[in-house]
Protein backbone atom coordinates (compact mmCIF):
# COMPACT_ATOMS: atom_id res chain seq x y z
CA UNK A 1 0.00 0.00 0.00
CA UNK A 2 1.38 3.40 -0.99
CA UNK A 3 0.83 4.96 2.43
CA UNK A 4 3.16 2.50 4.12
CA UNK A 5 6.37 4.01 2.83
CA UNK A 6 9.60 2.08 3.02
CA UNK A 7 12.17 4.05 4.98
CA UNK A 8 15.33 2.93 3.20
CA UNK A 9 16.28 1.82 -0.29
CA UNK A 10 19.57 -0.01 -0.40
CA UNK A 11 20.15 0.49 -4.10
CA UNK A 12 18.58 2.39 -6.95
CA UNK A 13 20.00 0.22 -9.69
CA UNK A 14 16.55 -1.17 -10.42
CA UNK A 15 15.18 2.33 -10.76
CA UNK A 16 17.41 3.35 -13.61
CA UNK A 17 15.09 1.85 -16.19
CA UNK A 18 13.61 4.76 -18.11
CA UNK A 19 9.91 5.59 -17.93
CA UNK A 20 9.33 6.04 -21.65
CA UNK A 21 11.59 5.91 -24.67
CA UNK A 22 14.80 7.19 -23.13
CA UNK A 23 18.23 5.94 -23.97
CA UNK A 24 20.37 3.95 -21.58
CA UNK A 25 21.71 6.97 -19.73
CA UNK A 26 24.09 6.98 -16.87
CA UNK A 27 22.82 8.96 -13.92
CA UNK A 28 25.08 11.89 -14.75
CA UNK A 29 22.85 14.35 -16.52
CA UNK A 30 24.88 17.30 -17.65
CA UNK A 31 24.02 16.26 -21.21
CA UNK A 32 27.20 17.45 -22.80
CA UNK A 33 27.58 20.64 -20.78
CA UNK A 34 31.21 21.06 -19.84
CA UNK A 35 32.16 21.44 -16.20
CA UNK A 36 33.26 24.95 -15.42
CA UNK A 37 36.59 25.56 -13.75
CA UNK A 38 34.65 26.50 -10.68
CA UNK A 39 33.54 23.58 -8.53
CA UNK A 40 29.83 22.87 -8.83
CA UNK A 41 27.61 21.77 -5.97
CA UNK A 42 26.15 18.36 -6.71
CA UNK A 43 22.44 17.78 -6.18
CA UNK A 44 20.83 14.38 -6.64
CA UNK A 45 17.22 14.44 -7.82
CA UNK A 46 15.12 11.32 -7.41
CA UNK A 47 12.54 11.60 -10.18
CA UNK A 48 9.35 9.59 -9.91
CA UNK A 49 9.69 8.70 -13.59
CA UNK A 50 11.87 9.66 -16.53
CA UNK A 51 9.29 11.37 -18.69
CA UNK A 52 9.04 14.11 -21.30
CA UNK A 53 6.20 15.40 -19.12
CA UNK A 54 8.96 16.98 -17.03
CA UNK A 55 10.46 18.89 -19.97
CA UNK A 56 11.34 22.07 -18.00
CA UNK A 57 13.63 20.01 -15.75
CA UNK A 58 15.61 18.67 -18.70
CA UNK A 59 15.65 22.13 -20.25
CA UNK A 60 17.18 23.50 -17.04
CA UNK A 61 20.00 20.97 -17.42
CA UNK A 62 20.62 21.07 -21.18
CA UNK A 63 20.39 24.87 -21.45
CA UNK A 64 22.86 25.27 -18.60
CA UNK A 65 20.55 27.01 -16.13
CA UNK A 66 21.60 24.75 -13.25
CA UNK A 67 25.24 25.20 -14.16
CA UNK A 68 24.78 28.97 -14.17
CA UNK A 69 23.65 28.62 -10.56
CA UNK A 70 26.71 26.54 -9.69
CA UNK A 71 24.85 23.22 -9.58
CA UNK A 72 25.65 19.82 -11.07
CA UNK A 73 22.51 17.67 -11.27
CA UNK A 74 22.42 13.89 -11.03
CA UNK A 75 19.15 12.09 -11.79
CA UNK A 76 17.88 8.86 -10.25
CA UNK A 77 14.80 7.36 -11.86
CA UNK A 78 12.98 5.59 -9.03
CA UNK A 79 9.84 4.38 -10.85
CA UNK A 80 7.32 5.35 -8.20
CA UNK A 81 6.45 8.08 -5.71
CA UNK A 82 6.87 5.69 -2.79
CA UNK A 83 10.44 4.90 -3.88
CA UNK A 84 11.14 8.58 -4.53
CA UNK A 85 10.04 9.46 -1.02
CA UNK A 86 12.12 6.61 0.36
CA UNK A 87 15.17 8.00 -1.44
CA UNK A 88 14.51 11.39 0.11
CA UNK A 89 14.05 10.32 3.71
CA UNK A 90 16.95 7.84 3.56
CA UNK A 91 19.37 10.44 2.18
CA UNK A 92 19.88 8.64 -1.16
CA UNK A 93 18.63 11.83 -2.84
CA UNK A 94 18.67 15.50 -1.89
CA UNK A 95 15.52 16.49 -3.76
CA UNK A 96 12.52 14.47 -4.87
CA UNK A 97 10.38 15.12 -7.95
CA UNK A 98 6.99 13.53 -7.35
CA UNK A 99 3.36 14.27 -6.67
CA UNK A 100 2.72 16.30 -3.49
CA UNK A 101 0.40 13.53 -2.32
CA UNK A 102 3.53 11.70 -1.12
CA UNK A 103 4.39 14.53 1.27
CA UNK A 104 0.79 14.56 2.49
CA UNK A 105 0.94 10.86 3.34
CA UNK A 106 4.26 11.23 5.16
CA UNK A 107 3.11 14.24 7.17
CA UNK A 108 -0.11 12.49 8.19
CA UNK A 109 1.92 9.51 9.40
CA UNK A 110 3.47 11.81 11.99
CA UNK A 111 6.98 11.86 10.57
CA UNK A 112 9.15 14.44 12.32
CA UNK A 113 11.44 15.12 9.35
CA UNK A 114 8.67 15.25 6.76
CA UNK A 115 8.99 16.36 3.14
CA UNK A 116 8.28 19.98 2.22
CA UNK A 117 7.29 21.02 -1.31
CA UNK A 118 9.22 24.10 -2.41
CA UNK A 119 8.71 24.31 -6.18
CA UNK A 120 5.95 23.14 -8.50
CA UNK A 121 6.80 21.76 -11.96
CA UNK A 122 3.55 20.62 -13.59
CA UNK A 123 -0.03 21.78 -13.04
CA UNK A 124 -2.06 19.23 -14.98
CA UNK A 125 -2.27 15.47 -15.22
CA UNK A 126 -0.03 14.49 -18.11
CA UNK A 127 -1.81 11.32 -19.15
CA UNK A 128 -4.07 10.69 -22.12
CA UNK A 129 -6.91 8.21 -22.45
CA UNK A 130 -6.10 5.68 -25.18
CA UNK A 131 -8.80 3.59 -26.82
CA UNK A 132 -8.36 0.35 -28.70
CA UNK A 133 -10.77 1.66 -31.32
CA UNK A 134 -10.58 4.97 -33.17
CA UNK A 135 -13.29 7.37 -31.98
CA UNK A 136 -13.25 10.93 -33.33
CA UNK A 137 -16.42 11.81 -31.40
CA UNK A 138 -15.50 10.37 -28.02
CA UNK A 139 -17.85 10.90 -25.10
CA UNK A 140 -17.19 9.61 -21.60
CA UNK A 141 -20.47 7.69 -21.77
CA UNK A 142 -18.73 5.55 -24.40
CA UNK A 143 -16.76 4.01 -21.55
CA UNK A 144 -19.77 2.24 -20.06
CA UNK A 145 -19.27 -1.50 -20.00
CA UNK A 146 -15.55 -1.20 -20.69
CA UNK A 147 -12.34 -2.07 -18.85
CA UNK A 148 -9.56 0.46 -18.25
CA UNK A 149 -6.00 -0.02 -17.06
CA UNK A 150 -5.86 2.70 -14.40
CA UNK A 151 -2.54 2.37 -12.58
CA UNK A 152 -1.43 1.88 -8.99
CA UNK A 153 -3.93 2.36 -6.19
CA UNK A 154 -3.10 5.48 -4.18
CA UNK A 155 -1.20 7.08 -7.07
CA UNK A 156 -2.28 10.39 -8.56
CA UNK A 157 -2.69 9.04 -12.13
CA UNK A 158 -5.36 6.62 -10.93
CA UNK A 159 -6.97 9.10 -8.56
CA UNK A 160 -7.20 11.78 -11.23
CA UNK A 161 -8.64 9.34 -13.76
CA UNK A 162 -11.28 8.21 -11.27
CA UNK A 163 -12.06 11.83 -10.39
CA UNK A 164 -12.68 12.68 -14.05
CA UNK A 165 -14.85 9.60 -14.54
CA UNK A 166 -16.93 10.47 -11.50
CA UNK A 167 -17.29 14.07 -12.69
CA UNK A 168 -18.87 12.65 -15.83
CA UNK A 169 -21.41 10.71 -13.79
CA UNK A 170 -19.86 7.27 -14.19
CA UNK A 171 -19.99 4.59 -11.52
CA UNK A 172 -16.56 3.01 -11.27
CA UNK A 173 -15.19 -0.05 -9.55
CA UNK A 174 -12.78 -2.93 -9.83
CA UNK A 175 -14.31 -6.33 -10.52
CA UNK A 176 -17.67 -4.85 -9.51
CA UNK A 177 -20.53 -6.08 -11.76
CA UNK A 178 -22.68 -3.09 -10.73
CA UNK A 179 -20.10 -0.52 -11.90
CA UNK A 180 -20.30 1.23 -15.26
CA UNK A 181 -16.56 0.76 -15.77
CA UNK A 182 -14.05 -1.76 -14.49
CA UNK A 183 -10.94 0.26 -13.54
CA UNK A 184 -8.06 -2.18 -13.08
CA UNK A 185 -5.22 -1.52 -10.63
CA UNK A 186 -3.44 -4.86 -11.01
CA UNK A 187 -0.99 -3.73 -13.71
CA UNK A 188 2.01 -1.59 -12.74
CA UNK A 189 1.92 1.88 -14.21
CA UNK A 190 5.17 1.38 -16.14
CA UNK A 191 3.80 -1.85 -17.68
CA UNK A 192 0.38 -0.56 -18.70
CA UNK A 193 1.24 0.42 -22.28
CA UNK A 194 2.81 -2.95 -22.99
CA UNK A 195 -0.11 -4.79 -21.44
CA UNK A 196 -2.57 -2.73 -23.47
CA UNK A 197 -0.65 -3.32 -26.71
CA UNK A 198 -0.71 -7.05 -25.89
CA UNK A 199 -4.51 -7.01 -25.72
CA UNK A 200 -5.31 -6.19 -22.10
CA UNK A 201 -8.41 -4.04 -21.49
CA UNK A 202 -10.37 -1.70 -23.77
CA UNK A 203 -8.66 1.51 -22.66
CA UNK A 204 -5.53 2.62 -20.88
CA UNK A 205 -4.01 5.88 -19.77
CA UNK A 206 -0.56 6.79 -21.06
CA UNK A 207 1.84 9.69 -20.75
CA UNK A 208 3.74 11.03 -23.72
CA UNK A 209 5.56 9.94 -25.76
CA UNK A 210 3.99 6.54 -25.03
CA UNK A 211 0.52 7.66 -26.15
CA UNK A 212 1.89 8.90 -29.48
CA UNK A 213 3.90 5.71 -29.90
CA UNK A 214 0.80 3.57 -29.36
CA UNK A 215 -0.90 5.52 -32.13
CA UNK A 216 2.10 5.15 -34.46
CA UNK A 217 2.14 1.40 -33.82
CA UNK A 218 -1.58 1.12 -34.50
CA UNK A 219 -2.13 -0.26 -31.00
CA UNK A 220 -4.46 2.49 -29.83
CA UNK A 221 -5.91 5.93 -30.36
CA UNK A 222 -5.86 8.95 -28.06
CA UNK A 223 -9.46 10.01 -27.37
CA UNK A 224 -9.14 12.39 -24.40
CA UNK A 225 -6.71 14.29 -22.20
CA UNK A 226 -7.13 13.45 -18.53
CA UNK A 227 -5.28 16.62 -17.56
CA UNK A 228 -7.38 18.72 -19.88
CA UNK A 229 -10.56 17.38 -18.28
CA UNK A 230 -9.42 17.35 -14.63
CA UNK A 231 -8.39 20.99 -14.31
CA UNK A 232 -5.43 22.42 -12.44
CA UNK A 233 -3.80 20.30 -9.75
CA UNK A 234 -0.17 20.32 -8.56
CA UNK A 235 0.70 17.09 -10.32
CA UNK A 236 4.45 17.11 -9.69
CA UNK A 237 6.61 19.24 -7.42
CA UNK A 238 10.09 19.30 -5.96
CA UNK A 239 10.41 18.53 -2.29
CA UNK A 240 13.13 18.06 0.27
CA UNK A 241 13.08 16.99 3.89
CA UNK A 242 12.47 19.69 6.45
CA UNK A 243 16.00 19.24 7.82
CA UNK A 244 17.61 19.50 4.36
CA UNK A 245 15.80 22.77 3.65
CA UNK A 246 16.89 24.18 6.98
CA UNK A 247 20.54 23.21 6.39
CA UNK A 248 20.77 24.19 2.71
CA UNK A 249 18.57 27.24 2.04
CA UNK A 250 21.09 28.94 -0.27
CA UNK A 251 21.51 25.81 -2.39
CA UNK A 252 17.74 25.28 -2.62
CA UNK A 253 17.37 28.90 -3.67
CA UNK A 254 19.87 28.48 -6.49
CA UNK A 255 18.12 25.29 -7.57
CA UNK A 256 14.77 27.08 -7.69
CA UNK A 257 16.31 30.01 -9.57
CA UNK A 258 17.48 27.62 -12.31
CA UNK A 259 14.11 25.91 -12.49
CA UNK A 260 12.29 29.22 -12.86
CA UNK A 261 14.62 30.24 -15.70
CA UNK A 262 13.74 27.00 -17.49
CA UNK A 263 10.02 27.47 -16.89
CA UNK A 264 10.18 30.96 -18.35
CA UNK A 265 12.26 29.74 -21.29
CA UNK A 266 9.67 27.05 -22.08
CA UNK A 267 6.91 29.66 -22.14
CA UNK A 268 8.48 31.54 -25.04
CA UNK A 269 10.35 28.76 -26.85
CA UNK A 270 8.82 26.98 -29.82
CA UNK A 271 7.74 23.35 -29.63
CA UNK A 272 10.77 22.44 -31.74
CA UNK A 273 13.13 24.32 -29.43
CA UNK A 274 11.70 22.55 -26.37
CA UNK A 275 11.97 19.20 -28.16
CA UNK A 276 15.61 19.81 -29.11
CA UNK A 277 16.47 20.87 -25.56
CA UNK A 278 15.14 17.66 -24.04
CA UNK A 279 16.16 15.28 -26.82
CA UNK A 280 19.56 14.44 -25.22
CA UNK A 281 17.57 12.71 -22.48
CA UNK A 282 15.31 10.83 -24.92
CA UNK A 283 17.65 9.81 -27.71
CA UNK A 284 15.48 6.86 -28.75
CA UNK A 285 12.63 9.22 -29.64
CA UNK A 286 12.47 11.01 -32.98
CA UNK A 287 12.64 14.79 -32.86
CA UNK A 288 9.31 14.96 -34.71
CA UNK A 289 7.66 12.88 -31.99
CA UNK A 290 9.10 15.11 -29.27
CA UNK A 291 7.79 18.17 -31.09
CA UNK A 292 4.30 16.60 -31.08
CA UNK A 293 4.66 15.84 -27.38
CA UNK A 294 5.70 19.40 -26.58
CA UNK A 295 2.72 20.68 -28.54
CA UNK A 296 0.29 18.39 -26.72
CA UNK A 297 1.52 19.35 -23.27
CA UNK A 298 1.53 23.02 -24.17
CA UNK A 299 -2.07 22.73 -25.42
CA UNK A 300 -3.29 21.53 -22.02
CA UNK A 301 -1.06 24.03 -20.17
CA UNK A 302 0.71 21.20 -18.35
CA UNK A 303 3.89 23.06 -17.41
CA UNK A 304 3.94 25.71 -14.71
CA UNK A 305 5.19 29.12 -15.77
CA UNK A 306 6.49 29.73 -12.24
CA UNK A 307 7.34 27.46 -9.31
CA UNK A 308 4.90 28.74 -6.64
CA UNK A 309 2.61 26.00 -5.33
CA UNK A 310 -0.57 27.85 -4.40
CA UNK A 311 -2.85 26.77 -1.56
CA UNK A 312 -5.89 26.58 -3.83
CA UNK A 313 -4.03 24.24 -6.13
CA UNK A 314 -3.04 21.94 -3.26
CA UNK A 315 -6.65 21.95 -2.06
CA UNK A 316 -7.72 20.76 -5.52
CA UNK A 317 -5.34 17.83 -5.23
CA UNK A 318 -6.64 16.94 -1.78
CA UNK A 319 -10.20 17.03 -3.11
CA UNK A 320 -9.17 14.46 -5.72
CA UNK A 321 -7.55 12.34 -3.00
CA UNK A 322 -10.64 12.52 -0.83
CA UNK A 323 -12.81 11.53 -3.77
CA UNK A 324 -10.63 8.44 -4.16
CA UNK A 325 -10.94 7.59 -0.46
CA UNK A 326 -7.18 8.07 0.05
CA UNK A 327 -7.23 11.05 2.42
CA UNK A 328 -8.91 11.29 5.81
CA UNK A 329 -7.25 14.47 7.09
CA UNK A 330 -5.86 17.53 5.30
CA UNK A 331 -2.45 18.67 6.57
CA UNK A 332 -1.79 22.41 7.04
CA UNK A 333 -0.66 24.04 3.82
CA UNK A 334 2.14 25.97 5.51
CA UNK A 335 3.62 22.77 6.94
CA UNK A 336 4.12 20.85 3.71
CA UNK A 337 4.61 23.82 1.34
CA UNK A 338 7.27 26.53 1.44
CA UNK A 339 6.84 29.21 -1.25
CA UNK A 340 9.71 31.44 -0.07
CA UNK A 341 12.26 30.01 -2.52
CA UNK A 342 9.86 30.13 -5.46
CA UNK A 343 8.82 33.68 -4.75
CA UNK A 344 12.43 34.79 -4.33
CA UNK A 345 13.32 33.17 -7.68
CA UNK A 346 10.59 35.20 -9.35
CA UNK A 347 11.70 38.40 -7.63
CA UNK A 348 15.31 37.75 -8.65
CA UNK A 349 14.34 37.68 -12.33
CA UNK A 350 12.08 40.75 -12.48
Amino acid sequence: MFKKLVSVISSFAIGLVCFTGCSNQDSSSNSGIQDSSEKLDKITIAEVAHSVFYAPQYVAISKGFFEEEGIDVELLNTQGADKTMSALVSGEADIGLMGPEASIYVYNQGSEDYAVNFAQLTQRDGSFLVSREKNDNFNYDDLKGSEILGGRKGGVPLMTLEYVLKQHGLNIGENDPSADINVRTDVQFSAMAGAFAAGEADYTTAFEPTATQLEKDGSGYVVASIGGDSGDIPYTAYSATKSYLEKNPELIQRFTNALYKAQQWCQTASDEEVAKAMQPFFEDNDLDDLIIVAQKYREIDAWCSEPVLEEESLNNLMTVMESAGELSERPPYDKIVNTDFAQQAIDNNK
